[in-house]
C-alpha cells in the first residue's frame, strides 16, 4: 500500500482523535477518506473527507453507511475504529444500563462495523483494521472501571481477530494512545449515583481531577493520527503500537511489575493514598 490509492473509513470522525485521523489522512492525495458521525449536524468543513452518517449502536445505520461507501468506491482497504466515549464513577454506583451503553459504543460498535466491512475486505483479498484502544485497556483506573473494561475487551478482540483474519491477508492492529488533549475530557459522563459516590470521597474527586489534568496536558490528537498514517502504509503492520515514548515504557513495566506494586502505584496516583490492605 506504499504508493497506491487506498480507501479508508474512519468512525467517530466528527471530533477528537477520530477527526484528527481523518483530516491527517485526507492530506495525502493517495488516500480516499470517509469519516462517520452519529448526527448529520456534526459534520465538519473539510471537503477532503467524505462524511457518512453512522450510529455504531444501530445495525441498520452501520450497514447503510458501509453500503454507500462500497457503492461509490467498490472497495475498502482500511478501517479505523475510533468511535467511543468515557464514563466515570465507582463500580458500585454506575447504573448497569449506562455501563451497557459504554460497551455498546466502545466494544459492540466496533464489532458491528467490522462485521459489515469484512466481507468486502475478504473478497478483495486484503485489508487493514486499526482499532483505537487506550492505555486504559491494559491499566485499570479507579473510578473509570467501565471505560477501562470496554478497552480491555477491545484488546482481547483485536488479538483474536488478528489470528482469525491472517489467512485472508487482513491485518488487525491496535493503537493505544495515552492521555490526549481532546473534548473527551469535557464529554466524560459522570455516571455514578451521588449518594453512593459520596462514600468514596475524596478519592473519587481526586481521581477524576487527575484524569482531567493529565488529559489536558497530554499529546495532541494529531500524534495518534501520525501513528495511524504510518501503519496504513506498512506491508506488515504491527499488532500493537503505543503513542509516545513514556507509554511504551509504561506498557513494558505493566508486563513485568508485580500486580500488587502496580495497584499501589495506581492507587497513589489517582486517589492520593494507598490502602494498607492492598496486596498482590
Amino acid at each position: 500500500m506504499e504508493t497506491e490509492n487506498i480507501v479508508i473509513l474512519v468512525t467517530g470522525a466528527s471530533s477528537g482523535i477520530g477527526q484528527a485521523i481523518a483530516k491527517t489522512l485526507a492530506k495525502d492525495p493517495r488516500n480516499i477518506v470517509y469519516g462517520t458521525s452519529r448526527k448529520a449536524a456534526d459534520y465538519f468543513s473539510d471537503s477532503r473527507v467524505h462524511m457518512l452518517q453512522m450510529d455504531v449502536t444501530d445495525e441498520q445505520s452501520v450497514a447503510s453507511a458501509v453500503e454507500k461507501l462500497i457503492e461509490k468506491e467498490k472497495q475498502i482497504h482500511v478501517l479505523v475504529n475510533c468511535a467511543g466515549f468515557g464514563i466515570s464513577g465507582s463500580v458500585e454506583s454506575v447504573p448497569v444500563d449506562i455501563a451497557q451503553k459504554q460497551f455498546e459504543v466502545n466494544f459492540f460498535g466496533v464489532v458491528r462495523v467490522i462485521q459489515k466491512v469484512l466481507p468486502f475486505m475478504r473478497a478483495q483479498g486484503r485489508g487493514t483494521i486499526i482499532n483505537i484502544g487506550s492505555v486504559a485497556g491494559y491499566i485499570s483506573i479507579p473510578f473509570q472501571s467501565m471505560y477501562s473494561a470496554s478497552k480491555y475487551a477491545l484488546e482481547s478482540l483485536s488479538e483474536a481477530l488478528r489470528m482469525e483474519l491472517a489467512p485472508f491477508n487482513i491485518h488487525v492492529c491496535l493503537v493505544e494512545p495515552g492521555d490526549t488533549r481532546t473534548n473527551f475530557t469535557k464529554s466524560r459522563l459522570k455516571a455514578g449515583k451521588e449518594e453512593i459516590e459520596a462514600l468514596y470521597e475524596p478519592a473519587r474527586t481526586h481521581a477524576v481531577s487527575v484524569m482531567e489534568e493529565d488529559e489536558q496536558n497530554g499529546y495532541p490528537p494529531e500524534e495518534v493520527a501520525f501513528v495511524v498514517e504510518k501503519i496504513i502504509r506498512k506491508k506488515k503492520p504491527p499488532m500493537r503500537t503505543n503513542v509516545g515514548i513514556e507509554y511504551k515504557l509504561i506498557y513494558i513495566l505493566n508486563r513485568i511489575l508485580p500486580t500488587g506494586l502496580k495497584l499501589k502505584v495506581l492507587m497513589k496516583k489517582y486517589t492520593g493514598k494507598v490502602a494498607k490492605n492492598l496486596k498482590d
